[in-house]
């Protein structure tokens, strides 16, 4: 199961808190939803922090993502490991929790 919390952070910028695993069915629904906010013209970032695990369509959907400009912050070394050996590269960034 993957959950999504939005915090929109202005006009421009959204921010999806990702919770759980980025799987076959998930994965899909995540990538146009992230489609959906950048043909609506907000930037969009995903929180991490609180990902368990991401399965072979997670890791392709995450890819397609990357190329359109979604950003992937609050890694943990393992995950920011995994995500940059399949080519992802996650951004240096705040969680969610983090910021105030």
């Amino acid at each position: 199961m993957l959950r999504i919390q939005r915090y929109d952070v202005d006009g421009h910028e959204v921010i999806l808190n990702l919770q759980g695993r980025i799987v076959e069915a998930w994965a899909g629904f995540l990538e146009r939803e992230c489609d959906e906010l950048i043909r609506s013209g907000f930037r969009v970032e995903l929180d991490f922090s609180e990902v368990v695990f991401i399965g072979r369509s997670g890791f392709e959907a995450l890819s397609r993502m990357s190329r359109c400009g979604v950003g992937i912050i609050g890694c943990s070394p393992l995950v920011a490991a995994m995500l940059e050996q399949e080519g992802i590269v996650p951004r240096q960034g705040q969680r969610i929790q983090d910021q105030s």
